[in-house]
């Protein structure tokens, strides 16, 4: 008999009259809207305009749900297709079935797109965004809970995960209690966003190697939560496909990181030339009533209009004076030569 567990929602979805509400959306949307927020920020204070995150995101995220389904579909293939299989299930996002790999791959794409259109650099975005994509990740593990999906292995631990008969394991459906893989993943990725803010804070992380310590920190938990769960998978020399995965990308996040900082030491000065742009311009409201006194008095004595008739009034006096002296001077000359 268990005395503790963490109980799982007796249902998944709620109806606003014919309009389904299900948690595991609300869980994607708002790691969204998480993810963005804290780009955003981390992005402005890096000296770009608090908009670019969320006009970029527009790009990367339709391309990352689609990425992410695709992965999935394609590595779950049998649970599609086949026979006694709809292969129209494939298109119900709502149902759970969404890959990180394939989600971050795509999503870096539309990523890609939209900096080219506004002109900044990739890594610099990304290194911005990845600790808010670690915040994404860890709202949206709340979904599998919805969905009694994606749980581990039997457990009697305190913090175990109970799932109702309908969700478990077909060989084991006496067994109530679950590892809840949902939640380690979950703290897993709060754990690395904090790690990423501390080095790129620490080190002044640029070029990629913020977000390439958010992939190799993340990589780092999925391998051995993976190990865990006990959901159907593809196996390759004893290992699911996802404990392979992470260790390619692992290797490639590590090598890109050294790479870079050979390459590119040193962080970004201007990540959005557009924005510095912005704030060098002059603005046309300015008011101008009050200007330094001594500089309008300078610019009074350049402008030409003030001081050189001036001067000029004070020397026709002195002109005229000496053209009388030389017609005086002249005077006895001309008597001499009439006479």
């Amino acid at each position: 008999m268990e005395l503790a567990f963490i109980p799982s929602p007796s249902r998944g979805v709620l109806y606003l009259g014919p309009i389904p509400l299900r948690g595991y959306a609300f869980c994607i949307i708002i790691g969204v809207f998480a993810a963005v927020w804290i780009g955003g920020r981390r992005w402005a204070a890096r000296g770009g305009q608090k908009t670019t995150v969320a006009d970029i995101a527009v790009w990367a995220v339709p391309f990352g749900l689609v990425g992410g389904r695709l992965y999935h579909v394609i590595t779950d293939y049998e649970l599609y297709f086949g026979a006694g299989k709809n292969w129209v299930n494939a298109f119900k996002i709502w149902e759970g079935g969404l890959g990180i790999w394939g989600a971050i791959t795509l999503g870096a794409l539309g990523a890609w797109i939209g900096c080219r259109r506004r002109g900044i650099p990739l890594p610099a975005w990304a290194d911005a965004l990845a600790p808010g994509i670690a915040i994404a990740q860890a709202i949206g593990r709340w979904g599998n809970w919805f969905n009694q999906e994606l749980y581990g292995r039997p457990t009697t631990l305190p913090w175990a995960l109970k799932i109702d008969p309908a969700h478990r394991p077909v060989d084991t459906p006496d067994l109530a209690t679950y590892h809840p893989t949902f939640l380690y993943e979950s703290l897993w990725c709060v754990g690395v966003a904090l790690v990423v803010i501390w080095a790129d804070r620490r080190f002044k992380l640029g070029h990629g190697r913020a977000f390439a310590v958010y992939v190799a920190a993340y990589t780092v938990g999925r391998f051995w939560i993976e190990s865990l769960r006990v959901d159907d998978a593809h196996h390759i020399l004893g290992m699911r496909l996802n404990d392979w995965t992470s260790i390619v990308v692992f290797i490639g996040a590590v090598v890109y990181f050294v790479i870079s900082a050979k390459r590119h030491p040193g962080r970004e000065e201007i990540v959005e030339p557009a924005a510095v742009a912005a704030d060098a311009a002059p603005d046309p409201d300015a008011d101008d009533s009050h200007a330094d006194p001594e500089t309008e008095t300078e610019a009074e004595g350049t402008a030409g209009d003030g001081a050189e008739p001036a001067v000029a009034a004070d020397e026709a006096p002195d002109d005229e004076a000496d053209a009388e002296s030389k017609a005086e001077a002249k005077a006895p000359v001309e008597e001499a030569k009439n006479s």
